[in-house]
């Protein structure tokens, strides 16, 4: 099959779970409403990401909250502070999943909660970011 594009095609059984699962997320989603969610996902963004900011001078939020073009996603820069060391002590320590971002212009760690992240989770990350920011990771 060297002329022939399709030898890349994957061959085998394929997993049932993600095609039936597409129907039930479509009705979970249209259930909640686009402007629902959106709505719940930039509130938890904005009540980790404004605490953070109002206590802690080292805490640079990247991503804006006022535009119309960001969800739940946001970029946490502290000053001072290793984003993969953070994010493993987060992951290790507390079992709070981040992702560190490391670019030559940026850094920090991507938080994206979702429709189900509860308040609290929110919350005790929050608390364990600060908990970082004032003891250290220990």
């Amino acid at each position: 099959m060297d002329g022939n594009i399709r030898k890349y095609e994957e061959i085998g059984t394929h997993p049932a779970a993600n095609h039936n699962a597409i129907a039930a997320a479509l009705a979970f989603h249209r259930g909640i409403g686009a402007e629902r969610k959106i709505a719940r996902l930039r509130y938890l963004r904005d009540r980790w990401a404004t605490r953070l900011r109002s206590e802690s001078d080292r805490v640079k939020l990247l991503t804006q909250l006022d535009s119309p073009y960001t969800g739940g996603i946001g970029l946490l820069h502290i000053d001072g502070m290793d984003p993969g060391k953070l994010g493993a002590w987060l992951l290790d320590k507390h079992h709070i999943v981040t992702t560190p971002i490391v670019h030559p212009e940026f850094d920090g760690l991507r938080i994206t909660p979702n429709v189900y992240t509860t308040v609290d989770e929110v919350d005790l990350f929050a608390d364990r970011v600060l908990d970082a920011i004032r003891k250290g990771m220990a």
